[in-house]
């Protein structure tokens, strides 16, 4: 978190903390005020009782008197007791309220600062190596096969500045409702395997693994959908070792059509997996943090998976890594 936002944090935390000390405190002043008033009403009372009826002479009627007066007394305390139990429980989860919505306004904020600085990197990145490739080739007279070796990294970073704008656009799109999402029957499986193909010749040192059952047909938006399946390949591949294999998979179970993206690497633990389709989360851990990323991929996948009347979820892999799991339901 930077210095900045720790500090405003820690302002709005302590001034927080003050204003609910002193209500708190003026509460309870408030209640010990009208226990005083309360006991001296009945002090004055019992006095009273005391210089217009003898107890000795008319013991009955000074009993019957002096019970109303304890009966308004304890009423009043019950009163009192009550009045401040629920006004202090409604403080309580009203000062509940706001400090878990502080604290969430923080982190959103944080969040955004994290994602803006990744994005500015993301996009720097292949820009500086396409300018650098192209300044090459302009500037030097190259041998055929290093001239191809330059073209084939320029468009590989061509690829991945397009992949980041993708994210970035359509995740606004659809939070904003301004994609319009087509329902069209398509073909699942050849949406995989070209996607797989795609990636085979963008990674040609990356093993995959296909086992993709044919004609699996579903009703859906062939661009989401595509990037779906490339969110949670990339993912795969930027977080397991270079030499482990990748594997998709597509089965049809009864109505259900599953997608499952397998990987080996280090995995996720289990107070993690909820948390990582969350819009700009990105796992803590230092190992995490060294990787690229805007922590959009997998919160666009939730959405286009909600979008398509499916859920996602992720689970660990044997013996290790994670598999991610999409039921697209009839």
């Amino acid at each position: 978190m930077a210095d900045s936002t720790r500090k405003k944090l820690a302002r709005a935390t302590f001034i927080y903390w003050m204003l609910l000390t002193y209500i708190v405190a003026a509460l309870v002043w408030w209640f010990i005020s009208l226990e005083r008033q309360n006991d001296q009403m009945k002090d004055y009372k019992v006095l009273q009782l005391n210089a217009t009826i003898d107890s000795t002479i008319s013991p009955g009627l000074y009993a019957t008197e002096y019970q109303q007066i304890e009966k308004v007394f304890r009423r009043n305390r019950t009163k009192y007791v009550s009045e401040g139990t629920v006004f202090l429980g409604l403080l309580a989860l009203g000062a509940l309220f706001v400090y878990r919505s502080v604290q969430r306004q923080f982190n959103v904020q944080q969040q955004q600062q994290n994602f803006m600085m990744a994005v500015t990197h993301e996009l720097k990145t292949p820009i500086s190596v396409m300018k650098l490739n192209l300044e090459t080739l302009q500037k030097y007279n190259l041998d055929p096969q290093k001239q191809k070796r330059l073209i084939h990294t320029t468009l590989e970073e061509t690829a991945r500045l397009n992949f980041l704008t993708n994210n970035i656009l359509i995740s606004s799109q659809l939070e904003g409702r301004g994609y319009a999402i087509s329902k069209e029957e398509l073909d699942l499986s050849t949406l995989l395997d070209e996607s797989i193909k795609d990636f085979r010749t963008r990674f040609t040192d990356r093993n995959f693994i296909t086992e993709i059952e044919p004609d699996t047909a579903i009703k859906g938006d062939a661009l989401l959908l595509q990037m779906l399946i490339n969110n949670l390949v990339e993912n795969a591949i930027k977080y397991s070792p270079r030499e482990s294999p990748i594997k998709a998979s597509l089965k049809m179970d009864n109505e259900t059509v599953k997608l499952y993206i397998s990987d080996e690497g280090p995995g996720i633990p289990d107070e993690e997996k909820k948390k990582i389709f969350q819009k700009f989360y990105r796992i803590g851990n230092e190992a995490t943090r060294k990787t690229q990323g805007t922590g959009l991929g997998l919160y666009l996948c939730s959405r286009i998976a909600a979008d398509h009347n499916a859920d996602i979820l992720v689970t660990n892999n044997t013996p290790f890594g994670s598999t991610f799991v999409v039921r697209f339901y009839s």
